[in-house]
């Protein structure tokens, strides 16, 4: 399709229309001529910009993904606190924008995603963390963010505050009992995972380094 002379939106414009589209009415919904009626400029206008419909959706995560927000470094150099916060920091940004879970796992910006992960590993040598262990913790960490947030996101709206959805009293006795005893929220569950997920990885590197009797 020709592009017009003259770009009539800008590029960054269009990237925040058409998130606001998928956080309204959902990513099903979302279309060029949708974007261009919200803009309010015929649809080959956003052809200036996109070459079509999945770079658009493209650059909608990398936006989702840049809002997420470096924590300060604490300071008691405490950098198990600090990467966690990052983490969470990352779920909160992926969970505020539910509806567009699904092109997150299409269309995630990894060179993003590593941009974030070099801060971290920067941080770990910083810290002194070995330098053997920063692969297995942050491959770790990513994985449990990202399929938490996503698995979470793709829930409907009501479900998401529950960990477990459909409980029955009568089906599931147990798991009932587990639910009613359990104090935490998904967040905090996931925070909790992620600190026994590093205290794990550090206890086992103590062992190994521990000289043999």
């Amino acid at each position: 399709m020709a592009r017009p002379a003259k770009p009539l939106i800008s590029r960054t414009a269009a990237v925040a229309a058409a998130l606001t589209i998928i956080d309204d009415d959902g990513l099903d919904a979302f279309s060029l001529p949708k974007l261009a009626q919200r803009l309010g400029v015929a649809t080959p206008s956003l052809y200036h910009h996109f070459s079509d419909r999945t770079e658009l959706l493209s650059e909608v995560t990398r936006s989702i993904v840049n809002e997420t927000r470096v924590p300060r470094q604490p300071a008691d150099g405490n950098w198990q606190d600090w990467i966690v916060r990052y983490a969470l920091n990352f779920r909160d940004v992926v969970l505020r924008h539910p509806n567009a879970a699904p092109a997150m796992l299409q269309f995630l910006p990894r060179d993003l995603v590593t941009d974030m992960w070099e801060r971290a590993a920067t941080y770990l040598v910083e810290s002194g963390v070995p330098v053997r262990l920063h692969v297995q913790i942050l491959d770790g960490l990513e994985k449990l963010t990202l399929g938490v947030a996503l698995t979470e996101a793709v829930r409907p709206a009501p479900q998401r505050a529950k960990v477990f959805a459909k409980v029955d009293k009568d089906a599931h006795p147990t798991l009932y009992s587990a639910m009613r005893s359990n104090r935490l929220t998904p967040r905090q569950l996931h925070e909790q995972m992620m600190r026994s997920f590093l205290h794990g990885v550090l206890h086992d590197n103590q062992v190994q380094d521990a000289p043999d009797d």
